[in-house]
């Protein structure tokens, strides 16, 4: 008899066992089925990388960027116009996971749960999607960008509504021929698949002297009152700071103007790593923005520990100070925002966004207080206005910080130019970042302003 109780209740417990484990796989079934074809590793599923039968990807303005012809996937007419939107689009190969055609390939295909990729082509609801990006942006970027053969990226985005203008990295390659990669030439493609605007950081250089000045803003009352006397070279914690030039006596305006590093690394000394620290987690360089529902790449501070020296370097945007470019971009929307971030997007249908469970909301987070951010605002348009000059950005009112970040290993610097324009019409924040080049005025630079011209031509603000 208790052996029977004993079969009994084993044979209860399987069967609960295999009923609950159903009930799981058919919950994950429901829940989860898109995901699943949305995977890479199902991308023979359909043909075409499962996009035989997708719909077309547009951009901003209706033009074709990817669809489907004659059972065979295309990309836009233009070489450039693929190469530009390469990482924000997406291949046959689904290798780059933050491209639409990777994100969203279920909905493109018209999955569906019962039948999955075999419903008959007449019953079967395949959507378009229409990014936010502007593919005369895009190129203008990218003409740009590719000139130099280097990696990088450049991003550009409203800051009052969070739609992504402009995402370009490179390198990349012709998603209308892509190239057969090897153990002889993965060298030349390493890194192709990473989006750089989104999955990528860096040592920012002298953009973060945002942050620094920020926190000077906040914590030394008389920071406007003060002046410094810059000889190019100075002792700090027992090894030299040094600047590209000796910029003379500088007060704290014009200190960022010129971008002196003396005065920067002598701040973030005097404020200490905690408030340093402090800074940079409210402005969000610790943590990590989403663009719907992907998370950005983080950056990174934390001095905790450092030598004087290092320290002082920190304040300078070097030591280990890592920033991504949309988390700049974000930044400086912020501070052109009055300190309140707006969320990124690259989807300009939000019920697409909805139907894969992602909320979108404009509404971020707050980076700086107001008046931190109005402080920022003055001395980021007086950079432009007293030294990288007015001529610059088509007649745009422009606020704006470039750097140049050294990275080691007898390697070039990476430039950089992060900012923002003012005017009514063209509310956009940008963010390029060029590898292993040279000065960020030099090389970023000319990027963003081909990029923000032809942005501001669009809307009509010049």
């Amino acid at each position: 008899m208790k052996r029977m109780l004993r079969r009994s209740t084993m044979t209860l417990m399987i069967t609960l066992a295999f009923i609950g484990g159903m009930c799981y796989f058919v919950f994950k079934l429901v829940t989860g089925a898109s995901d699943w074809v949305d995977q890479p590793y199902n991308a023979h599923i359909g043909g075409s990388g499962g996009l035989a039968q997708a719909g077309a990807i547009y951009d901003c303005n209706g033009v074709v960027l990817a669809q489907t012809v004659d059972g065979e996937r295309v990309y836009n007419e233009s070489e450039s116009v693929r190469r530009a939107t390469l990482h924000a689009v997406g291949d046959n190969s689904l290798n780059i996971s933050t491209a639409a055609q990777s994100m969203y390939r279920s909905q493109l295909s018209g999955y569906n749960l019962l039948l999955g990729l075999n419903m008959p082509e007449s019953l079967r609801t395949t959507n378009d999607i229409t990014l936010t990006i502007d593919s005369t942006v895009c190129k203008a970027a990218y003409d740009v960008l590719a000139s130099y053969d280097k990696k990088g990226a450049c991003v550009i985005y409203n800051y009052k509504t969070g739609e992504v203008v402009c995402s370009v990295s490179t390198k990349g390659y012709d998603p209308q021929n892509p190239p057969e990669i090897t153990e002889e030439n993965e060298s030349e493609y390493d890194g192709v698949y990473l989006d750089n605007v989104r999955s990528s950081s860096y040592a920012p250089g002298s953009i973060f002297k945002i942050v620094t000045a920020a926190a000077a803003i906040e914590n030394i009352p008389d920071i406007y009152e003060r002046s410094w006397t810059c000889y190019g070279s100075h002792e700090i914690g027992g090894s030299d700071i040094t600047c590209v030039e000796a910029h003379g006596t500088v007060d704290f305006k014009y200190a960022m103007a010129c971008s002196c590093n003396y005065v920067f690394a002598e701040l973030a000394t005097e404020l200490g790593p905690e408030i340093m620290k402090q800074t940079a987690d409210k402005m969000g360089i610790n943590s990590s923005f989403e663009a719907d529902g992907v998370k950005l790449a983080k950056g990174h501070y934390n001095a905790d520990g450092a030598t004087e020296n290092q320290l002082a370097w920190s304040g300078v945007g070097q030591y280990d100070d890592r920033v991504n470019p949309l988390q700049m971009a974000i930044i400086c929307g912020a501070i052109a925002n009055s300190g309140e971030s707006v969320n990124p997007t690259f989807i300009k249908d939000k019920s697409l966004l909805a139907s894969v469970g992602i909320k979108f909301g404009t509404g971020g987070q707050t980076l700086l207080n107001s008046d931190t951010a109005a402080a920022l605002d003055e001395i980021m348009r007086y950079t432009v206005s007293s030294y990288y000059g007015d001529n610059l950005f088509g007649g745009l009112t422009v606020c704006a910080k470039t750097g140049t970040a050294e990275v080691g290993e007898d390697k070039a610097p990476n430039g950089w130019m992060v900012g923002y324009a003012k005017d009514e019409k063209c509310p956009l924040a940008f963010a390029c970042v060029v590898e292993e080049s040279g000065f960020g005025f030099t090389y970023a630079g000319p990027v963003v302003e081909a990029a923000m011209i032809q942005a501001a031509k669009n809307l009509g603000a010049i």
